[in-house]
């Protein structure tokens, strides 16, 4: 694999800054190159100064998405720093159930979704635990920025290497199928999953009022005016009594003064005071 050059290096900086609001540092010079190196060779490009010279005579959308698909993150895991799912289980969604009317809809977002194993984790807990909102009681939307990986998601199919990443043995083998060397999670949990494209930093799909907002592990890569942009829009699809979730190493702390902590056992969460809300 070649390297880029400062000047190429720059222009991807900037793509990705466009598209996405993704700041990449300097130090990521690595992971530049090693994603986009299986995309140049899926062109059939022998070099990344090959991919270069075609990326800045083509400057379609398509391509320029295919850029960005490649290099944003898609790191993810089932039931990820498993804490946020202990305090839904035993604090969170025992309180939310007593709160609303019977026929209300518990509403659930889960933004950066990735390849799907945040919310199948959340599904799984809610059938498992919960199965009287599993039905129509019940709404998850996931989004993610990348057309590809919502793909992924929605096929439900996942490695071993994947599966063996924080997913309980008792929940793989009631809830997943094995298809060769895979597992497909079962219809039954697909279904309670809604998939839509969605960039964080751009216009928003529309998004009904929301109990739960898990947004985690993705403002560590937004720079400081993207992060408050985002959470001044939660606070407008947040409901008064909701919850918001972020990273294990982020916070709303000198971002929104809207949001207070909230400790739950070993997780910390986010709700809105109700006297900061700035006026709309």
């Amino acid at each position: 694999m070649s390297a880029l050059s400062q000047n190429d290096l720059n222009y991807i900086r900037e793509l990705i800054q466009r598209h996405s609001a993704i700041v990449l540092d300097q130090d990521k010079t690595y992971l530049i190159e090693t994603r986009l190196d299986p995309l140049a060779r899926k062109m059939g490009l022998t070099s990344l100064q090959d991919l270069m010279a075609a990326l800045r005579a083509n400057l379609s959308n398509d391509f320029q998405h295919q850029v960005v698909e490649a290099i944003t993150t898609h790191e993810t895991s089932f039931f990820r720093d498993i804490h946020p799912f202990a305090a839904l289980k035993t604090v969170i969604l025992p309180e939310l159930i007593a709160k609303r009317p019977p026929g209300q809809r518990l509403m659930i977002w889960c933004a950066a979704c990735s390849s799907g194993q945040e919310p199948y984790s959340i599904a799984m807990l809610v059938h498992e635990h919960f199965p009287a909102l599993a039905g129509s009681r019940l709404r998850i939307i996931a989004t993610d920025l990348s057309d590809a990986i919502l793909a992924r998601a929605r096929e439900g199919l996942y490695s071993q290497i994947e599966v063996n990443r924080g997913l309980p043995a008792a929940l793989l083998v009631k809830y997943f199928t094995k298809q060769g060397l895979q597992w497909r999670i079962k219809s039954e949990i697909r279904r309670m999953v809604e998939f839509q494209q969605g960039n964080l930093a751009a216009t928003w799909p529309f998004l009904p009022q929301m109990d739960l907002i898990f947004i985690r592990n993705v403002l560590i890569y937004f720079g400081v005016d993207t992060k408050k942009a985002i959470l001044a829009k939660v606070r407008g699809i947040l409901k008064p009594d909701g919850y918001l979730f972020l990273g294990s190493s982020e916070t709303t702390l000198t971002l929104d003064a809207a949001f207070e902590p909230v400790s739950i056992g070993k997780t910390l969460c986010y709700q809105l005071h109700p006297e900061k809300i700035p006026p709309r």
